[in-house]
This record gives structure tokens, sequence and C-alpha cells, in this order.
């Protein structure tokens, strides 16, 4: 029989490099926690006092508190008592709204979500269609369902919103306002034209120039001065138009920075092929600065909506105030910490999910080349 030489080797093997253990979460934990004594002894006592903090955090709103209940007699372990919150959940989601039209609320709040759901999803169809009855469609469609007043619906004036509900309204249609404002801002700021370039300037350092607060008592005491006396300015819209006008200068600013970024070279290209300034803005250079500042233009958006517990001292009952008007109930003295830290969460979620999307939304439209 035989032999085939080829099949067998002749040679030693070469060495080889040890496996690399710097993937999965064993290889993090050592690049990043335990990379030497010194890092592995400050990552234990860290995690040992975050242990610590979370198991008392988990124990006093958890595991000792109080959930059922309708009085505050229900509330007798050590924890926390969201009994409160339970009882004041409505009117902290509607404020005043009436209870036999809180319909109309849920369907916009149904809406909302669908549609942020939409425009977030990667693989719905119909993008175009379903952002623009979002910029158009939903704001008319909102504010006949909650006004009311037309197609037999009860009206509901605007000082019964409150709630949840009404933080969302100002924090949607501030913006939705304040980013297109804000882009035509930024152009007129490096426009050539000296008087548009003037407007635009002076316009953005005043409302940087003042703070919300003074925003908010100017358009709810001083701008029904400008208007006739036989038209009555409601009091949210007031504060509706402060704050777009006030944010949009802000954006204004966040846009100018990421045009200032883009090279000259684009807008030439563009002007080389015959293509007119709002064909090079809309199809060149604005696509391109605003992917480079969505950082900075969420980070807008996040601050605008921590913002809206400022219409309190206009006489507007956001989510927070009425949770303060709550903790002023002789019957429910003593727990501010539970609702609090309620608000706190809410707004931590919304928050959150706006961060959490926009860095999606860089992933996704990184055009870079990577090595």
């Amino acid at each position: 029989m035989t032999t085939n030489n080829a099949t067998f080797r002749t040679e030693m093997i070469e060495a080889r490099e040890a496996p690399n253990q710097s993937r999965g979460v064993i290889g993090w934990l050592r690049a990043n926690l335990f990379s030497g004594p010194v890092n592995s002894v400050i990552s234990v006592l860290v995690i040992l006092a975050v242990a610590k903090i979370a198991w008392l955090a988990l124990g006093w709103a958890v595991f000792d508190a109080n959930f059922l209940g309708s009085s505050r007699e229900a509330c007798t372990g050590d924890g926390a008592c969201w009994v409160f919150i339970a009882s004041r959940f409505e009117s902290i989601i509607y404020g005043f709204y009436p209870e036999a039209a809180r319909w109309r609320v849920d369907i916009v709040f149904a809406l909302l979500a669908i549609l942020i759901a939409w425009l977030a999803i990667p693989r719905l169809p119909q993008k175009k269609w379903v952002a623009l009855f979002a910029l158009v469609g939903f704001p008319i469609l909102s504010w006949i369902l909650l006004l009311g007043g037309v197609f037999g619906l009860e009206h509901v004036p605007t000082r019964a919103w409150g709630g949840l509900m009404l933080t969302l309204t100002i924090a949607v249609v501030g913006i939705v306002g304040s980013l297109p404002i804000g882009i035509i801002l930024a152009l007129g700021r490096r426009s050539k034209m000296p008087f548009v370039k003037g407007i635009c300037v002076l316009f953005i350092e005043f409302w940087r120039g003042v703070p919300l607060i003074t925003v908010l008592f100017m358009a709810s005491v001083m701008l029904p001065l400008f208007v006739p006396g036989n038209i009555e300015f409601d009091k949210l819209l007031r504060a509706l138009v402060g704050i777009m006008l006030f944010w949009s200068a802000y954006m204004a600013e966040v846009i100018r920075s990421g045009l200032q970024a883009i090279s000259k070279g684009q807008n030439e290209a563009g002007q080389a092929l015959g293509l007119t300034y709002w064909q090079r803005m809309g199809l060149i250079i604005l696509p391109q600065a605003l992917k480079l500042v969505i950082p900075g233009i969420v980070n807008t958006f996040i601050s605008l909506f921590k913002d809206t517990s400022l219409v309190l001292i206009i006489g507007l009952l956001d989510m927070l105030a009425i949770i303060r008007a709550g903790l002023t109930d002789t019957n429910w003295l003593g727990f501010s910490t539970e609702g609090y830290v309620f608000a706190a969460l809410i707004y931590w979620v919304f928050c959150f999910s706006m961060s959490r999307y926009s860095q999606y939304i860089e992933r996704r439209l990184n055009t870079g080349h990577k090595r």
C-alpha cells in the first residue's frame, strides 16, 4: 500500500497570535473597567457603591412602597407612597379637561405615537407623506379635537387644559415651529443682503439676550397690547408664540454652525451646475449641514421640552404644576418626594428617547469612510 506524502506536513506550524479577547462582554470589561490593578480596584469600589445605592432606591421605590389605596392611610410602609400618584393620575395626564371629552385627548396621543413610530421605523413606507401629515395635518386635526366647538364637539377652552397633554402640546408645537424658523434665520444671517442680515442678527441677539421667563411674561402681558381690543388672544397661543420665537433664535445659531462647516466648494459646485440659490440650499447645503448638527438640534429640543414647566408663571398648569398643586392638598402633605420623582421619571423618559433616537439617526446618516 502506498502512502500519499502530500497529505502530511513535513515542517512545524508557525507560531500564531493569541485569540483576540477584546470582543464581547468580557473584552469590554477588560478594556474599560479592569485594564490594570488600580483601575480594577476603583471599578470594584464604584460597582459596590452603585449597587448599594440602587438597592436602597429599589427598596424605597418598589419593595417597601405602597401602590394600592385611595387615601394616605394606605401608606403604611417605610417606602414610597405611590397611592398619591395613583389617586391624581388622571389630573396629571389630562389636567382639568372634562372627563366626558377625554377620549379626544386619547385619540391625539394615539395619533402622535403612531406618527412617531411610523417615522422612526425604517422599513415602513410612504414616509414623505406621513411626515407631511405630521407637519401640517396633525396639528390642525389635534387643535380641532382638543379645542372643539366644531363638528358637534364640545368646546373646551385652553384654560381647562393641563397636565401631560399641555406639556406635550407646548413641546410639539415649539419643536415643529422653531426648526423651520431657525433655518430661515440661519440662512438670513448668512445672507449677503445687509438689510436681511441685519434683521436676522437683531432678532437672534434680542431673543437670546432675554430669559424665557421674561419672554413668557411679555407674551402674556404685553402682546395683547399690540392686538385690537375686539380680538381675544388666547393665553396658550401667546405662550406658544413666545416659546417658538425664543427657541428659534437658539436653533438658528445651531444650524448656522452647520452651514459654516460646509466648505465653499459645495456651493460653487452647485453654481457650476446652474442651480439656483434655493436649489443649492435645499439639495446640497442644508442636508449636509443638518446632518452635522443633529446633536445640537436634539439638545435644543430637549431643553425646550424641559422648559415647558415655566408656563406655570403665566397661569398654565402643565404636568409638574399639577403635581405641585396636588401637594398643597392637606390630605397629601409630606409626599412631595414621590411627586417630584414621578415628574422627573416622565421628563427623563421623553428626553432619553429623543437622545437615543438622535443617535440612531446619526448612525443611519453617517456617510463617512470607516477603516
